[in-house]
């Protein structure tokens, strides 16, 4: 007998999983580590930033006042009495008429309060003239004026990225911080599955979503188990799944959960007594898409076609992973664009198309059937069509996720 499902919205699926989702914790890399990983704790500037008054040029410090008067037809000239570069501390003070010669990032030196850069200057060595009148701070760069002392600068939550890795090596930060990584699995189910390195027979495919997957998961600087590929056989695929789902956090197994004669996931759950959050969604493609929790430990039951299995896991395994890494901003970001050709599809159900978008027009990726893989290679975005609509005409205004960006959304706005 055909088990008969009820679809549930995109949105409340990937609600349900957000609202299982825990934080695993908070661990200490070194600074050189952490990139890509999230801050577990909010920073604070410890110092001003800049420390000191500095001249963000090559030129002279001088006393503003002294150049007053400065033209074209009378210049005015200064004596050059010291000469600092950046990490040296000029220990003179400086009198009328008198200057210091300054390279990029140094203090200024005491009694002055202006720069003047090279370039402005006509220049003997002991002297030079310069045509202008500065006003007091003119080419400074002052004290704090980046950050102050006790400034909130980074949020907790927040994805380390190389800004991030400035700031933290800014206030001496050579251990950071930052949340544990899940472990996580792969487990490819099929009896028609080859590995890459096999050569293809009539009625088998080489394995693409175990591979593709662990590509995903890299892309979020998340390693992997592996686990290979199951065949469609319960009692061996059950002992895989049990076995995988007590060594990690999260177990991603791709095929097995639609409602064929060899589709065994749903009763391999039912064995586990694990609560299944949902067995279909309201989308295309990947609408078999399931998600269980055993023992508090994610079971992502992928659909076996390539973009049903892609899509499920930027839409619900991403966001569920960085929500147990305690970011902040777990989602695809949203944008809208100009769609470029007709897609003259129904949608039934909310559609996800693999598309290509050049930052202002997009258009569908090719082949974009489920069990595509092209359409994959050749996307950076997915077009979001609402379900109950008709069809598309080019020129329409339609809604974006974007892959492949270094960070998300804070909010699920479909």
């Amino acid at each position: 007998m055909v088990e008969h499902r009820k679809p549930i919205p995109v949105t409340e699926a990937v609600e349900r999983v957000i609202n299982k989702a825990q934080a695993l914790g908070i661990e200490s890399v070194a600074l050189h580590d952490s990139y890509g990983r999230i801050l577990a704790e909010p920073i604070k500037a410890s110092h001003d930033v800049p420390p000191f008054n500095r001249s963000p040029y090559d030129g002279f410090a001088i006393r503003s006042a002294d150049s007053a008067g400065a033209s074209g037809d009378t210049r005015v000239q200064f004596e050059v009495i010291d000469h600092i570069g950046a990490g040296a501390v000029s220990g003179k003070t400086v009198e009328k008429q008198q200057a210091v010669r300054i390279m990029t990032g140094a203090p200024l030196p005491a009694g002055t309060d202006a720069v003047v850069m090279f370039e402005q200057t006509v220049d003997s060595g002991e002297t030079f003239t310069i045509r202008k009148p500065f006003e007091p701070l003119e080419n400074v760069s002052l004290q704090g004026e980046d950050m102050k002392e006790g400034d909130a600068v980074i949020e907790s939550g927040s994805f380390i990225h190389p800004g991030t890795i400035a700031v933290l090596a800014t206030f001496g930060y050579a251990q950071v911080e930052v949340a544990k990584r899940p472990v996580v699995g792969i487990l490819s189910t099929g009896t028609e599955l080859l590995d890459v390195s096999e050569p293809l027979v009539p009625g088998k495919i080489r394995n693409s979503n175990g591979p593709m997957i662990a590509a995903q998961l890299a892309r979020m600087g998340i390693g992997c188990k592996t686990y290979g590929m199951s065949a469609d056989e319960l009692d061996e695929s059950f002992n895989i799944v049990k076995q995988a789902s007590e060594e990690t956090d999260v177990l991603i197994t791709t095929g097995g959960v639609s409602v064929g004669d060899f589709d065994f996931l749903p009763a391999i759950y039912e064995r586990l007594e694990a609560e299944v959050l949902f067995n279909k969604v309201a989308m295309r493609p990947g609408s078999v898409t399931t998600v269980a929790v055993a023992n508090g430990k994610f079971l992502f039951g992928l659909s076996g076609n390539p973009s049903a299995c892609f899509t499920g896991f930027e839409l619900l395994v991403r966001p569920a992973i960085l929500k147990m890494m305690g970011a902040d901003k777990l989602y695809l970001p949203r944008t809208r664009a100009v769609l470029a050709e007709d897609f003259t599809k129904a949608n039934p159900f909310t559609r996800f198309i693999r598309a290509s978008y050049d930052g202002s027009s997009i258009r569908p990726a090719g082949f974009n059937m489920s069990n595509a893989v092209s359409s994959i290679a050749r996307g950076n975005a997915l077009i979001v069509l609402p379900g109950g609509t008709r069809g598309y005409q080019a020129g329409a205004s339609v809604d974006v996720l974007l892959l492949g960006v270094e960070e998300g959304a804070s909010e699920w706005t479909l």
